[in-house]
């Protein structure tokens, strides 16, 4: 045990030793930053809250405290496997474009160059996608921001975020990229869950359309999906499977679903856990060989100093704000992650 654990510690940045072969390692990651807001007062959107004058008096000293504490989990996520930062970051809740530059020149980040795609979204809170990437390892050559149109009892518009869609090079593989933040449960789940069918159902009219062009092609859907792994936007609409065995090449992997059904959750309400933040993909993505970038495991980002040690959310993930008042903590959700591995030939 002893040499092995000395050879990882010998081993390059993104290297990983395992049973006699050695692998690059890749991480991809997502994270619902809870209402990444500057202090800026929007007059287009609903943002009045997160300003000095606001119910949450969010101050300039606050948002910088924020973009600190945020910044600090994004470096940290799979650090103790891959000795580095995510390659790929999803985020979502964040307010526009400023922000997201804002954290990524950051102490905490600026040295790791993260380039980002993003596109502002209807949302009438005015909360956006956007994608991270590393500029040493990602080059992203095309992007979409693909609208929801959803209508309200009313039969009004019902304004929500886009899914963002980013195609580009792994270093030498071609990758998709989607990032997700599909509808909330406000009113109750059931009543709720016809718009985040239909999310579902937007998100796999892009992956097919995306598979008509080229067959081959490798898919990554992430995000806030406001349902776990077993509810129906996933098991009817996607498709999804839980299970490597059995997969055909058109399948979507979702190994979010084990992690679920073992009772890993990203957030908790009411105490209850529920797993909304996931990561799936096409299952060309699963493979032995590891010859090609391939999907190793998947997991929750959450240590010790994430978690509310005390008061009634006690054991709940440490967010920003909690019963109104302000504690300063992260987010209220967990991040998300997986590994790709291939073999360093």
């Amino acid at each position: 045990m002893f040499r092995f654990i000395l050879l990882i510690w010998l081993l390059p940045i993104g290297i990983l030793a395992q049973e006699g072969a050695t692998y690059n390692i890749k991480t991809i990651a997502f994270y619902n930053v809870e209402n990444l807001f500057d202090t800026v007062n929007d007059s287009l959107t609903f943002d009045d809250d997160r300003t000095p004058e606001g119910k949450d008096s969010w101050t300039i000293q606050r948002y910088r405290y924020k973009l600190d504490q945020i910044s600090k989990v994004i470096l940290e996520i799979g650090n103790e496997t891959t000795g580095n930062s995510p390659d790929i970051v999803g985020l979502c809740e964040i307010e526009n474009k400023q922000v997201v530059e804002d954290l990524i020149n950051s102490t905490n980040l600026s040295a790791k160059d993260y380039g980002i795609v993003h596109f502002d979204s209807p949302d009438e809170r005015g909360i956006d996608v956007a994608l991270l990437y590393k500029k040493s390892i990602f080059i992203p050559d095309a992007f979409k921001s693909h609208r929801l149109l959803l209508s309200n009892s009313e039969g009004f518009r019902d304004y929500t975020r886009d899914q963002l869609v980013v195609g580009g090079y792994l270093e030498d593989e071609y990758f998709y990229f989607i990032v997700n933040h599909w509808p909330s449960r406000s009113g109750g789940a059931a009543r709720s869950k016809p718009n985040r069918l239909a999310a579902a159902k937007l998100n796999k009219k892009i992956i097919d359309s995306i598979q008509y062009d080229d067959r081959n092609a490798k898919i990554i859907s992430m995000g806030d999906f406001n349902d776990d792994a077993i509810d129906d936007s996933f098991k009817k609409i996607l498709k999804t499977k839980g299970k490597q065995e059995g997969l055909d090449s058109l399948s979507l992997f979702n190994p979010m679903e084990k992690l679920f059904r073992k009772g890993v959750g990203s957030l908790a309400y009411r105490d209850k856990w529920n797993l909304f933040d996931q990561i799936y993909m096409t299952s060309n993505l699963i493979s032995k060989n590891k010859e090609n970038y391939s999907f190793w495991k998947a997991g929750v980002y959450n240590p010790s100093y994430l978690i509310d040690p005390t008061g009634r959310f006690k054991g709940y993930p440490l967010r920003t704000y909690a019963g109104g008042s302000y504690i300063g903590g992260y987010s209220d959700h967990f991040p998300v992650y997986i590994f790709l591995l291939k073999k360093v030939n």
